[in-house]
């Protein structure tokens, strides 16, 4: 991934999305050629130049300071996520050339062994792409009960959380606000390209929504950033009906390794009894077939 063209139409993005009215500026009703601020206007707003400014959206330097960076943000009224985003795309090295081979990602035995105390609540193991690495039963049954359960201790046939969202009818139905569940996926994925600009695996998937999803395609485009570790969603599951429920991702300090996504609902609520009476039916099916999602995971 074009790190240079990342910053570069991440500040366009941004820049068009501001009105002069927006940050105080009068137009005297000019015609404008532009949608949003101009160059000239946004490195007035920030303090800076506006030659050094179209250079860096141009993504011919990439010397900025913290403080010209943070001005820039200032500027573009940049939340906290974002802030850090910019950041992270002005500074990021830049090389030549396609995008390495990650390493395979895997489930250590303290992920396994978290799942496993996890059960009877949902909870699934992700790469940064959105893979699945591992569930427990719950979790398979949430999330992608229609799937083979097997799926994650495969590397070639492992679910994708993401592209499900855009691909998949049944997780497109599952969530009863669609688009914000879709808003909030991509903005976390635009988080997770910044901070691995060399991810092939990211690059490819980035490239597969692109062009077999036109709502990715225009989520995308917008670069809109959310760093959201724990939301809300209404859920409308085949098996147990419709309940609320809580999703939290949780990461280590360091960000590196899986990531664990766990649903819970509110204690006592309807939502609570549907999530029971999915582990009670999962239980039933457990006590048949084995748990490749997690079993078979210690071993991958």
């Amino acid at each position: 991934m074009n790190t240079n063209g990342h910053l570069a139409d991440f500040l366009r993005a941004r820049r068009g999305r501001l009105r002069p009215a927006d940050v105080g500026l009068r137009t005297y009703g000019e015609r404008r050629r532009v949608p949003g601020l101009r160059r000239e206007e946004l490195a007035l707003l920030a303090g800076i130049s506006a030659p050094y400014y179209a250079r860096l959206e141009r993504g011919e330097s990439r010397n900025a300071s913290r403080e010209v960076l943070d001005a820039i943000a200032n500027a573009l009224r940049l939340n906290d996520s974002e802030r850090a985003h910019l950041h992270l795309l002005a500074t990021a090295p830049s090389r030549g050339g396609t995008a390495g081979r990650p390493r395979p990602e895997r489930v250590t035995a303290s992920t396994i062994a978290l799942l496993t105390a996890l059960d009877g609540t949902p909870a699934v193991a992700i790469g940064r792409s959105g893979d699945v690495l591992a569930w427990n039963r719950q979790g398979h049954a949430l999330f992608a009960g229609h799937l083979d359960p097997g799926g994650p201790s495969e590397p070639g046939r492992r679910p994708n959380l993401t592209a499900m969202v855009f691909l998949d009818p049944h997780t497109r139905d599952l969530y009863a606000d669609w688009q914000a569940k879709a808003r909030t996926v991509v903005g976390n994925l635009r988080l997770t390209a910044g901070r691995h600009p060399e991810d092939a695996a990211l690059a490819r998937l980035i490239g597969e929504l692109t062009m077999r999803s036109r709502e990715f395609a225009a989520m995308w485009a917008d670069h809109r950033i959310v760093a959201c570790h724990v939301a809300d969603y209404e859920m409308r599951h085949p098996l147990v009906g419709t309940l609320t429920v809580t999703q939290q991702t949780l990461q280590s300090p360091q960000g590196t390794g899986p990531a664990l996504v766990v649903a819970t609902a509110a204690p006592d609520s309807p939502s609570a009894t549907a999530l029971a009476l999915l582990a009670h039916a999962t239980e039933s099916r457990e006590a048949t077939s084995p748990r490749p999602g997690v079993d078979q995971a210690r071993t991958g």
